[in-house]
């Protein structure tokens, strides 16, 4: 039997992650969404590219819950999105209401499914799953740092006119503008990336990834980026479904590691069938550490508003 890929939102994320999840094979998907016509529109249409790219896989769109009953997979990329000067945090009134009632619904259909949470504020958001879904902790988690890595990598490979592919990055921390690069655990074909990029512009590529999607949020005007993330969403999907042991940055809780407790955050994990498999807790040095408690700080005050939420 194929596994079962269920995406909730079928807007660009969404949508996109679909076209990567097929385009790979990984199971039949269910594309589902509030608005009548969208999913169906989008699922009918990806299906019938699958003659011409050689896919055997079955792609629906739906409005029903019902049909994503039994997944392996549940993504969601419902929610508001993100306009250009506003801020992640002031997404997340609209989108906690959005997230947990996608949870609700989902979650009882496919109690043992993973979970990966797309959905900004991201950290917060992964929490909201986390206490709707009732899920073992490490069936849930967010789609960020594998996101951030990869534009990371991307403007490393921009300035030193290499391969993309002998780029590896390690990023930590929480979604955005405080998340943490981590020049020291990153290399080129092996060689740390400092022999190939001055400090200065070390510097300045490392806060270029940590603003990536605020830049192309600001040149689209209307939208926000959809390529990079649902090809992110599609890589864990893919280590999760097969099994790969990938170790790669995602926002998972915490219960003391990094000395954080209750909490989603963005460390290196190795992702398999069993969702987080285990959490890598890399020695950090007191710079890094600050930079991580600082990071920590951003994510709290929004875990704080959420909480007073109720």
């Amino acid at each position: 039997m194929r596994k079962k890929i269920s995406i909730i939102g079928s807007g660009f994320v969404g949508s996109t992650t679909a076209h990567w999840v097929a385009a790979k094979e990984l199971g039949d998907i269910v594309l589902l969404d509030i608005v009548e016509g969208i999913p169906q529109g989008k699922g009918l249409d990806l299906y019938e590219a699958a003659p011409i790219e050689g896919f055997d896989c079955k792609v629906i769109g739906s409005n029903s819950y019902a049909d994503t009953a039994d997944s392996d997979i549940i993504v969601v990329t419902s929610g508001a999105p993100r306009k250009p000067g506003m801020s992640r945090e002031d997404l997340i009134k609209v989108n906690a209401d959005i997230t947990r009632s996608c949870i609700s619904q989902a979650a009882p259909l496919s109690p043992n499914a993973v979970i990966i949470m797309v959905n900004n504020p991201l950290d917060a958001m992964t929490y909201v799953a986390a206490e709707a879904s009732g899920f073992p902790k490490e069936r849930v988690m967010g789609q960020a740092g594998v996101l951030d890595s990869a534009r990371y990598r991307a403007f490393i490979a921009m300035e030193t006119g290499v391969s993309v592919e002998d780029i590896q990055a390690m990023l930590m921390g929480g979604h955005g503008d405080e998340m943490v690069p981590l020049p020291r655990f990153s290399t080129i074909g092996g060689i740390p990336v400092t022999e190939f990029v001055g400090p200065e512009r070390l510097a300045a590529i490392v806060d270029r990834a940590r603003k990536g999607g605020g830049e192309i949020v600001n040149l689209l005007k209307t939208g926000s980026a959809y390529y990079a993330p649902a090809a992110a969403t599609a890589q864990m999907v893919e280590a999760v479904l097969k099994d790969k042991k990938r170790v790669i940055p995602v926002a998972a809780y915490l219960t003391g590691q990094y000395g954080l407790n209750d909490i989603y955050f963005g460390v290196p994990v190795i992702l398999g069938a069993g969702g987080i498999e285990k959490i890598i807790e890399l020695p950090l040095n007191e710079e890094e550490m600050a930079l991580l408690a600082k990071s920590a700080s951003a994510v709290r005050s929004t875990l704080d508003i959420l909480k007073t939420l109720g």
